[in-house]
């Protein structure tokens, strides 16, 4: 398949951007022609071929819904098919459709489409059609302010000081280091950071570049949500071929590697997969665990150093194409380490805000603990939690850590419903829990 082939002379760019403009938020609008979609002919038949050779034989209805576009616009496809020998109709269906079925010249085709891209499923969207979306969901439009922070921090304990730190960098929509002893919420506080922002965007299931199907939807990065619509958009048609999500936060521990920050294709399949910034575009990448990656921090730093500064990456196609994606969602490094441990000074200027999540204080200490008892159901006794700091913590010099009232807690309710027990904060059962939990966490 040719680059000519998959991106028409005619870019539905400029429909988008209409869309942007007559309504509030960017919402992709259903196409009316081909010339909308971006694509050609020959990309859409290749798409309705290689279904009916996969499914043996469907209805026109079917067919449109499964490659994400309108009926009405696909039908003349399908007229064109059977002109031409590829398709005929099988059977009747409802509402003057036809089951289709592949002639033998049709199979041959379709099989030579597969045998180039084994792609199947919804139409692509055109990259610069998604470049546009990008530019009009950037979170750098979004600017939250207190009290959308105060709503997403609103069921954890987050102390004064660190809230009014965290503000600001939420607000820029820059880089940002969180940094400290483990086990203290910075990777719960980099989640909820995206809830600070709108809350849902629209992205494209599969983009086209070059000849190429590059995936972008990621059932393990997005959630998609289901439309119901109000006002004037609940009876407005969107482009199917687009998903709405909510803001996606993309983390990514010690597994990651360099190539999951480039387009990685597949030669059986001639399919790509997007990288790991342009799935997280829009919202969060949180790189968890810093410094703790199989590649090192250096070529990591290195790799997002232009892409930080102008907003903006470069990848490869499997054609050998390069290509300007936006680089637009908050990059946050979650770490263990010292932030000038592990980058110069020149990538720390990038990343603008370095936030140290200490230790919590005896107060919020217990705080945690009223917290978590109550999503137990089980009835928070302060002396019990004093019982636990002055015995476990303050006889040993052992330090609190924000993890500890849920794992603590989760512990004596293991105990008690094993036991068959009411589940209490009994200090006996402090005592019961604590040398199995803290022997696994710090050898102490």
């Amino acid at each position: 398949m040719s680059a000519t082939d998959t991106v028409s002379s005619t870019s539905a760019g400029s429909s988008l951007l209409a869309s942007i403009l007559s309504e509030d938020s960017f919402r992709p609008a259903e196409p009316k022609t081909i010339e909308e979609t971006g694509l050609t002919s020959a990309v859409i038949e290749n798409l309705i071929l290689k279904y009916v050779l996969l499914m043996g034989s469907a209805a026109g209805r079917k067919i449109a819904d499964d490659v994400c576009l309108p009926f009405v616009l696909v039908e003349p496809i399908f007229t064109s098919l059977r002109q031409r020998q590829l398709l005929i109709n099988s059977a009747s269906a409802q509402l003057g459709d036809f089951v289709y079925t592949l002639t033998d010249n049709g199979r041959q085709r379709a099989r030579t489409a597969m045998e180039q891209c084994s792609y199947l499923g919804s139409a692509p969207v055109p990259l610069e059609d998604y470049i546009v979306s990008v530019e009009a969901q950037t979170i750098r439009a979004e600017a939250p302010q207190k009290r959308h922070l105060a709503k997403a921090f609103s069921d954890i304990s987050v102390e004064a000081d660190m809230f009014d730190m965290l503000g600001p960098a939420v607000n820029s929509g820059s880089g940002l280091f969180l940094y400290g002893a483990p086990g203290n919420g910075k990777t719960t506080l980099a989640r909820r950071i995206t809830m600070c922002y709108g809350s849902s965007i629209w992205i494209p299931r599969v983009l086209t570049e070059d000849g190429q199907f590059i995936k972008l939807f990621d059932a393990a990065c997005h959630e998609p949500i289901n439309e119901a619509g109000t006002g004037l958009l609940k009876s407005a048609e969107h482009d199917r071929r687009w998903v709405k999500i909510r803001r996606p936060t993309v983390v990514v521990g010690g597994e990651l590697t360099l190539e999951a920050l480039e387009i990685r294709h597949d030669p059986v399949s001639n399919v790509s997969e997007a990288s790991l910034q342009l799935k997280s575009n829009c919202g969060c990448l949180l790189i968890d665990d810093f410094g703790r990656q199989r590649i090192s921090p250096t070529d990591l730093l290195n790799r997002w150093i232009i892409p930080l500064e102008n907003r903006h990456d470069y990848l490869t196609l499997a054609t050998g194409k390069k290509i300007q994606v936006p680089f637009e969602q908050l990059i946050i490094f979650s770490t263990n380490l010292q932030p000038t441990d592990l980058a110069d000074e020149a990538f720390l200027r990038r990343i603008p805000y370095k936030i140290e999540v200490g230790d919590p204080s005896r107060e919020e200490f217990q705080t945690l603990f009223k917290i978590i008892a109550k999503g137990l159901h089980c009835e928070f006794k302060p002396e019990s939690v004093d019982y636990l700091i002055e015995k476990h913590y303050k006889r040993v010099n052992r330090p609190l850590r924000r993890c500890q009232p849920r794992d603590l807690l989760n512990q004596v309710r293991n105990y008690c419903v094993y036991n068959g027990l009411p589940v209490e904060m009994k200090p006996e059962y402090f005592d019961r829990v604590v040398p199995s939990y803290f022997t696994v966490v710090s050898g102490k």
